[in-house]
């Protein structure tokens, strides 16, 4: 009796396959409001961050716990960060850019290409 890896054998389990021109993703999540794209430039240690705005700002960031586990960042990752609203030097990091997000942002215009990270 053959047994396998998963207890069901739903769809879930099958490799995604896409068609040829097909786009892997094909969206991607624009800042609202206030929030800001940023590019980390230092870690700071814990869940801190200095990143650099796209509003010519540079925020000291911290993950919230929420997000801490789920949210791996380097230096040069792409993200968005919503301000605090008392203090605009210090923001939270809300949602992290993968490289094809970032290349489809530079090519909609709104990450500068002018950057050396990218």
């Amino acid at each position: 009796m053959a047994f396998s890896k998963f207890k069901d054998k739903s769809k879930k389990n099958k490799a995604k396959v896409f068609a040829p021109g097909q786009e892997v993703s094909s969206w991607v999540k624009l800042p609202s409001d206030k929030e800001v794209i940023g590019i980390i430039t230092q870690r700071c240690g814990g869940s801190r961050m200095i990143v650099s705005c796209m509003d010519g700002k540079t925020r000291n960031c911290r993950v919230p716990g929420r997000k801490r586990r789920g949210l791996w960042l380097r230096e040069g990752d792409a993200i968005i960060v919503e301000p605090w609203e008392f203090d605009e030097d210090k923001g939270d990091v809300l949602f992290k850019y993968t490289p094809n997000q970032v290349a489809k942002l530079k090519s909609m215009g709104k990450l500068d290409s002018g950057k050396s990270e990218f």
